[in-house]
Order: C-alpha cells, then structure tokens, then sequence
C-alpha cells in the first residue's frame, strides 16, 4: 500500500493524487505488471469509478475500464488541463484525451475523494467533450 508522507498536505496531496490517476489511466495494457503497479497505486482495493459510460468498483473492473479507452482510442494519452483543485478529502481536476496527431477530442472533469493514505478512493467524472458520431 502506498502512504502518503504526513507532511504532504493541501495542494502536493492533490497534485500527488492526480499524478498517480493519470499513470494509471496512460498505463500500458501490454505491460500487465506496470499497469497493475499504477493501479495499486492510485486507487484503493474497493475504490468505485462512476462516469457517463462507466459505474464500476474495484481493480479487476477499474482495469477493464481502462483497457476499454485504450482499445477505443488506441494511442491516445490522458493530460491534465490546468491544475488539480482540492479541499478537504476532495480533489477536482479536468482532463484531456490526446490523439497522436496532438488534437484532443474528448474531455472531462473528475471529483475524486481520497483515502487517508492519499490513494482515490471514489472518482465521478463528467465529459465536457465529446466528438460527434
């Protein structure tokens, strides 16, 4: 389990928090080790997800998730927009979802409450943007 330093609090266990978020969503899935690594990470054992496609508890099925955007937008890497916002145990941050071409079709906002040790361990999140079909 990771644990966050005591003397990390306010905008570094926001910061730390996201950070770990977004190398577990631009895991690899070939690196099944890597990305299971960045999970644990980020996202405590019973952590939920909730999104407009997605309601899902766990790491079994957060993998899914995951493994589902990389098969839907392969070669697309998740990037934060602006910095993370937090008080308390919540943590607000906005995203995009980038096409090797550098264009960013689709983004979003997450809410995300921590545990204490710093790990998520529930994220609702909102597409802001998504492209047309």
């Amino acid at each position: 389990m990771t644990q966050t330093d005591p003397r990390t609090t306010g905008a570094e266990r926001y910061e730390g928090a996201v950070a770990r978020y977004f190398t577990a969503w631009n895991a690899a899935a070939s690196d099944r080790d890597g990305a299971a690594a960045a999970l644990t990470a980020a996202f405590t054992e019973d952590a939920t997800y909730t999104d407009p496609l997605a309601d899902t508890t766990g790491h079994s099925r957060l993998a899914a998730v995951i493994a589902g955007a990389h098969a839907q937008f392969p070669g697309f890497v998740f990037r934060l927009l602006g910095d993370p916002d937090g008080h308390h145990d919540l943590v607000r941050f906005s995203w995009e979802l980038v096409a090797p071409d550098g264009s960013a079709p689709v983004a979003g906002t997450d809410v995300a409450t921590l545990a204490e040790d710093g790990r998520i361990r529930s994220v609702s999140g909102f597409l802001d943007r998504v492209p047309s079909v």
